[in-house]
């Protein structure tokens, strides 16, 4: 996984409140969910119905704009993602100060995603849960963050898949007992 100090501090102290027995929950985070954050659930969630772990894990995906509410994830995405086998479901909903109360980690797709939930945050307490997703990219990406693939091509949707199932294979395999 990338060695992100800051990052790591925040991922230990998650993995150290862990209540054990209860579902670790997680939330995803891109600017319109519509993109990049629903695809890292939709990846996520056949992670973890892949090891039969279901029970252990609630995932879901928001965004920091209410540009898409109710909207179902672009077009592009859905196709390329059908291409791996993920059907990708989730109707676009906006963060809001419950969801720092209700998942264990929020994990946010690029600075400026952090930026924008970090400004939301109702506590300190509630800033900890935020983590990049670049946090759990192998050591040997050369990526700091998800790009945005909505004025990409098919390759800007291919990497995003890419760097997404890198990311969500490592955050399983840290979090799951």
């Amino acid at each position: 996984m990338n060695n992100d100090n800051p990052a790591r501090r925040r991922i230990c102290d998650i993995l150290s409140a862990r209540q054990e027995g209860k579902p670790f929950r997680v939330l995803f985070v891109c600017l319109g969910n519509i993109c990049r954050s629903p695809a890292a659930e939709g990846i996520m969630r056949d992670i973890v119905e892949s090891k039969g772990r279901q029970d252990g894990w609630v995932i879901d995906s928001a965004g920091t704009g209410a540009y898409h509410i109710g909207d179902l994830p672009d077009r592009r995405m859905r196709v390329h993602a059908r291409q791996r086998g993920l059907e990708l479901t989730h109707r676009a909903r906006q963060v809001d100060t419950e969801d720092f109360l209700d998942f264990d980690m929020i994990v946010a797709m690029d600075a400026s995603n952090v930026s924008n939930l970090r400004r939301v945050a109702p506590s300190v307490e509630a800033e900890r849960k935020i983590v990049p997703m670049a946090a759990f990219f192998t050591d040997t990406s050369r990526y700091d963050h998800v790009p945005d693939p909505y004025y990409e091509g098919s390759e800007g949707f291919e990497l995003v898949l890419d760097l997404l199932q890198d990311g969500c294979r490592n955050l399983f395999d840290t979090f799951d007992n």
